[in-house]
């Protein structure tokens, strides 16, 4: 289902898959963007649709995978390899990933259940804490 949603998503520069309205996105849909990113064993190239929201010039996305035991491929991908890029809309840009620190972590949460209230029913079943992922814009030619 994710790949044709990327399909569908790149085809139409977001106007179809754009939105997540299942569950609690169902009254109050959720903006969706793309994010590529590298396998670590397999160096291949894949996209996932993630719910997001912006806080200043960077996005805000969680590894939350439904609240599963494990964390989510692409975030395990993305602390290995956090330089990468995202899609919004018809907007693609460079991005590097970094997991919010407790401080962040603690203003940022209640913004995004008020983005996506299902976010804290999924941490209510994970034995985990939920990473929120903070990524900030970087451009490719500056500053390396």
């Amino acid at each position: 289902m994710a790949r044709t949603q990327v399909w569908f998503y790149r085809r139409t520069r977001g106007r179809l898959g754009g939105k997540w309205r299942v569950a609690a996105g169902f009254r109050k849909p959720v903006p969706v963007l793309l994010l590529d990113h590298r396998g670590r064993k397999s160096g291949q190239l894949y996209t996932t649709p993630l719910l997001y929201m912006a806080d200043g010039a960077d996005t805000i996305v969680v590894a939350s995978q439904g609240g599963l035991p494990r964390h989510p491929q692409w975030y395990l991908n993305l602390r290995s390899r956090p330089d990468t890029r995202i899609q919004i809309g018809g907007d693609r840009r460079t991005v590097r990933a970094r997991t919010a620190n407790p401080k962040e972590r603690a203003r940022l949460w209640p913004l995004l259940l008020d983005v996506y209230a299902d976010f804290e029913l999924y941490q209510s079943w994970a034995e985990r804490e939920i990473p929120v992922v903070i990524l900030q814009p970087h451009h490719e030619d500056g500053g390396r």
